[in-house]
This record gives C-alpha cells, sequence and structure tokens, in this order.
C-alpha cells in the first residue's frame, strides 16, 4: 500500500504541476499575442484564483508526502497540511463543475487538458489519497478554523482587491470568479454575498467531511487513522 501511493503521489504531483505550468504558459503566450503589456498585473490575477492556490498547495504536498514516506515518517501536522490540500481541492471541484464548467475565465486561452487535471482529476486524486494513503492522523474538530482561515482571508483579498484593479480587456474591475464581480452581478453585493456564504458552507462541510474521514477507525491491512489518544501499549 505504501509503495502503491508513493508512486501515485509522484506521477499525481507531476501531473497537477505540469497543469499548472501548462495553463501559465498558455496563458502568457495569449496575453502576448493580444498585445497586452501589464504582464504583471495579469501574473498577480493568475495566481490569485482559488483554483491554481489550491493545486499548487495540492503539488507541494504531495512532493512532501513522498520526501516523509521515503524517510518513514508521518508528523500529525502533514496530516492538517493533507486535509487543508483535500478541502481546498475537493471544494475546487465541487464548485467549478456546479457553478464555473463551460464558463470562460479571465485567465486568457484555457488549455483543456490542464482544466480538467486542476478541476477534476486532481480534486478526485487529493480525496482517494486522503480515503486510503497511509500514515493519516486522527484530527480534532478545532482544526476546521485551521482549514477555513485561508479562503477567508482569500475572499476579503479578492474583494478588496476588485475594485483597486482596471483590467484593459473588460473595461472593467478585475474578479477571478464571475459570481464574485458585484458590477456584473445582477444583484450586486448582495448576490456576491449569497455566493460567498454558499462557497463557505461548502468549504465547511467539506473540511467537516475530511476531517471525520480522519477519526474513523480502520481494519488491518487499509490505510489507518493514527489515534494519539489511545494508551501506548506494554510488553508482555
Amino acid at each position: 500500500m505504501t509503495a502503491l501511493f508513493l508512486v501515485l503521489r509522484v506521477a499525481a504531483a507531476l501531473a497537477i504541476g505540469a497543469a499548472v505550468v501548462g495553463q501559465i504558459v498558455t496563458s502568457l503566450a495569449f496575453w502576448q499575442s493580444q498585445g497586452l503589456t501589464d504582464i504583471p498585473f495579469r501574473l498577480v490575477n493568475f495566481f490569485s484564483f482559488f483554483t491554481i492556490e489550491s493545486n499548487v498547495l495540492a503539488t507541494v504536498v504531495l512532493v512532501m508526502g513522498v520526501g516523509l514516506t521515503l524517510l518513514k515518517k508521518s508528523p500529525h501536522w502533514f496530516s492538517v497540511l493533507r486535509a487543508v490540500a483535500t478541502t481546498f481541492m475537493v471544494t475546487t471541484g465541487i464548485v467549478y463543475n456546479l457553478l464555473l464548467r463551460g464558463i470562460e475565465l479571465p485567465q486568457g486561452a484555457t488549455l483543456d487538458w490542464s482544466n480538467e487535471i486542476l478541476h477534476l482529476w486532481g480534486p478526485l486524486y487529493l480525496l482517494v489519497d486522503w480515503l486510503f494513503a497511509p500514515g493519516r492522523h486522527r484530527l480534532d474538530w478545532k482544526h476546521i478554523g485551521t482549514i477555513v482561515a485561508f479562503p477567508i482571508l482569500w475572499a476579503v483579498y479578492t474583494l478588496v482587491r476588485g475594485p483597486l484593479t482596471y483590467d484593459v480587456v473588460t473595461d472593467g474591475p478585475w474578479y477571478p470568479y464571475p459570481f464574485l464581480n458585484p458590477v456584473t452581478s445582477a444583484n450586486g453585493y448582495l448576490s456576491v454575498a449569497f455566493y460567498v456564504i454558499l462557497i463557505a458552507a461548502v468549504i465547511g462541510l467539506v473540511g467537516a467531511g475530511v476531517i471525520r474521514i480522519s477519526r474513523l477507525r480502520r481494519g488491518p491491512g487499509a490505510a489507518y487513522a493514527i489515534d494519539e489518544t489511545a494508551a501506548p501499549a506494554t510488553a508482555a
């Protein structure tokens, strides 16, 4: 089981990393072909997508997982980090496939195979890894605060930064997702507030599910949840 997930993590990290790089290369080429000169602004925009941030985190976590597996270590903090990455990726998959699939996002030309990895296959693998990979610690419910901290900061950053930006392509402020743009939303900030609350609920529910999975006991030979509250075994 350990050897299998070692290989899977390497493959997933390479695939997700290639998808991020492939999309940014495609976007850069598109921007240049359009004669746009505000490339630094567009690069900041690119890395302001929650999808990109989640996938970068997932790649880092997978690479760290490979290293820790080779060192035969499984620290508790890494399980917390895995839980955060899993929640972000699963939420990315849910939101994109329910709300955004088929909608052109403001990142330049979309690279189809990269898009599928970032929004579908990457999230699915992170979920499988959390469910079945060895070394998962039993997490406390207090870790839900750790999970939701970054999305809250990201939402504040996005909504504060948006009105301060100007995109020459759209002749208006820049937001990563259409449902966060009060200018184009049917009911302005009321619509934005609805979607922010909805997505916050999704993140909270997914995060709670991820923590609940970590608290399940597994049978012999399965991926295990390490219960640090159990009494240490003593020699007979």
